[in-house]
């Protein structure tokens, strides 16, 4: 029933204007839309995030989005611990860490979190 239309992505953030920030000037998304005061609305390839302001924000202990950037991620990676942005490491069975990248087979992936804390990576496919 669903499989014919396009999903968004919904984060949730405490400080709107420090999300924006983030998700426009360090991940290089471009603001499409706003609804006043409590969302900001992103593109990202043919992809739409909402960006929201709500007092749970950061609380989810999962990835909340990701990114399929191909043989990217490396150089993807750079480019964002060049603007600031947090890596995470984590142990995980099958993975083995190169700097910022976790690698297993031939899937890289990088963890990171926005000022909410929440979980955001960078994936090769």
């Amino acid at each position: 029933m669903l499989g014919d239309y396009d999903a968004i992505t919904n984060i949730a953030v405490k400080n709107l204007d420090i999300a924006r920030k983030f998700y426009a000037d360090t991940l290089g998304l471009k603001q499409v839309d706003a609804e006043g005061q409590e969302v900001v609305v992103f593109q990202s390839g043919k992809s739409r995030i909402f960006v929201y302001r709500s007092q749970f924000a950061g609380t989810n202990k999962a990835t909340a989005m990701s990114w399929v950037v191909g043989d990217r991620v490396e150089e993807i990676a750079q480019s964002l611990r060049a603007k600031g942005a947090k890596f995470e490491h984590y142990d995980m069975p099958g993975l083995t860490r190169k700097g910022d990248v976790h690698v297993g087979g031939k899937m890289k992936i990088a963890w990171f979190k926005d000022p909410d804390g929440n979980i955001l990576s960078i994936v090769s496919g």
